[in-house]
């Protein structure tokens, strides 16, 4: 059976760091009778269990039992459940931290998502129903608030997920499988992992066990601080095997600052996009290792360009911190302020140099001019929009990306049966560029045949239609 990703949707590790020199020799039965109960007694009282709910509605549609052929032979469309709506609830378990003390709780983003209804469970087993104040599905994060009428709750304090090294000792506490709050411990086997399961990459690799019900829940260092909230496993059963994934508490630090003040993450536009290092591509720039990101495309008018950022540079770090990917150069990016000046080392023209960089907040430049189209022509239900800084950050595109991305399209239209779908973004019509949704209309007037060329999940596709 082949590895596979699991979101395992609830509590996580947590996770501690631990300096003994190679040369130490315990010297008493205390010393050798070690324990993490202390820590334990202190990170405990602020992990909680999230329980949402969620109606599913559903009908008698297409794979129903009435929809059968058999069935409409006899019944037609005169069946006595024509209509009719069933519904089913679906519950979720995952874990949360509590991370402020006016009763602010982190927790995973796929935990509460879609929810209707959701509960938060203390560890002294109060009970609380909790809204949700903000959710990033970038970052895979959300912040609950519960009421607790002026009671102020025990909190987990944000430690710096930058100074963690591989090997330290890390703790994970949730609640896996509903059995009650459960503890494991293992260490830090992983920085910057890229997994996929959102925008930002650079997880926190752990062997720290962590299972369904573990999501959302701290991954600890031995200081009792919080360094990430755990998110995902590989797994061939669903079950830990000794890999797990948390976030950053760096990415988590500006979710929660935006959650206190106004409820909206605003993260920094750079304006470049690039790919990884590869050893061939080392050599043909004659870097000494394979590492950073080669920029391919830096967005006219975005501060990359107003710094003099180029197709061609390698970006070797950010503000210190290496990056090896395209996933790496988004994390630390967006884990600055929207106003912040950012220092890149670069390699250029074989020699290595510095530039700063001065981030702003992501424009709405050209205007989104969200439009459904619905003539007689290929994009005929369609709704279509012009993409933009601001819309790039929304949709977890680069940020550099520009055109007309198909948003919507309607069920039975031209724009399906020919199959555009939505995320598809629109390059050229009969070879002509397509810059925005005015361009797009123009391209399509009069008769076919339309040799269309979009982009879509990163693959170029061209067809002809019409004629």
């Amino acid at each position: 059976m082949s590895l596979r990703l699991f979101v395992v949707g609830l509590a996580l590790v947590a996770a501690a760091p631990a300096a003994i020199g190679a040369d130490y020799v315990p010297t008493s039965a205390a010393q050798i009778h070690l324990s993490f109960a202390p820590i334990v007694k202190h990170v405990a009282p602020a992990v909680v269990n999230v329980y949402s709910r969620r109606v599913i509605h559903s009908n008698f549609g297409p794979g129903s039992l009435f929809n059968d052929p058999l069935f409409q032979r006899f019944f037609g469309n005169m069946s006595p459940f024509s209509g009719m709506t069933r519904d089913r609830i679906q519950n979720s378990l995952g874990s949360g931290v509590i991370v402020d003390p006016s009763g602010l709780i982190v927790t995973n983003y796929h935990v509460i998502e879609g929810a209707d209804e959701i509960h938060v469970v203390l560890a002294d087993r109060r009970e609380f129903q909790a809204k949700v104040i903000l959710s990033d599905q970038r970052a895979d994060l959300a912040v609950l608030r519960i009421d607790m009428h002026g009671a102020r709750l025990p909190i987990l304090t944000l430690g710096d997920s930058d100074a963690l090294q591989v090997g330290d000792l890390v703790l994970a506490i949730g609640d896996p499988f509903g059995v009650g709050q459960t503890v494991t411990m293992g260490i830090v086997s992983g920085l910057a992992r890229s997994i996929g399961t959102n925008d930002f990459g650079s997880f926190i690799q752990t062997d720290a066990a962590i299972n369904p019900g573990n999501s959302g829940g701290p991954l600890v260092n031995l200081d009792g601080q919080l360094v990430g909230i755990n998110t995902a496993i590989f797994s061939r059963t669903g079950g830990s095997v000794g890999i797990g994934f948390a976030i950053p508490a760096n990415m988590v630090r500006g979710v929660i600052a935006a959650a206190l003040h106004g409820g909206h993450v605003a993260r920094p536009w750079l304006g470049a996009s690039g790919q990884s290092v590869t050893p061939e591509l080392a050599r043909s720039l004659q870097l000494p290792l394979p590492e950073g990101v080669l920029i391919k495309d830096v967005a006219p008018g975005s501060p990359a360009a107003a710094a003099g950022l180029r197709d061609g540079d390698v970006v070797l770090s950010v503000d210190g911190h290496t990056v090896a990917s395209p996933d790496e150069l988004r994390f630390r990016i967006a884990t600055l302020q929207t106003d912040a000046h950012v220092r890149l080392a670069l390699w250029r023209n074989g020699s290595e140099r510095a530039l700063t960089v001065a981030l702003i907040a992501p424009p709405e430049t050209p205007p989104r001019d969200i439009t459904v189209l619905d003539g007689r022509e290929p994009f005929g239900g369609a709704t279509v929009a012009n993409l933009n800084p601001a819309f790039d950050a929304e949709l977890g595109l680069d940020d550099s990306a520009t055109g007309v991305i198909v948003r919507s399209v309607a069920p039975r239209s031209i724009a399906n049966d020919i199959g555009l779908a939505a995320g598809d973004v629109v390059l050229a019509v009969n070879n002509q560029e397509i810059d925005s949704v005015d361009t797009l209309r123009r391209a399509v007037l009069g008769r076919g045949p339309w040799r269309i060329t979009i982009t879509r999940s990163g693959e170029r596709l061209s067809f002809t239609v019409g004629g």
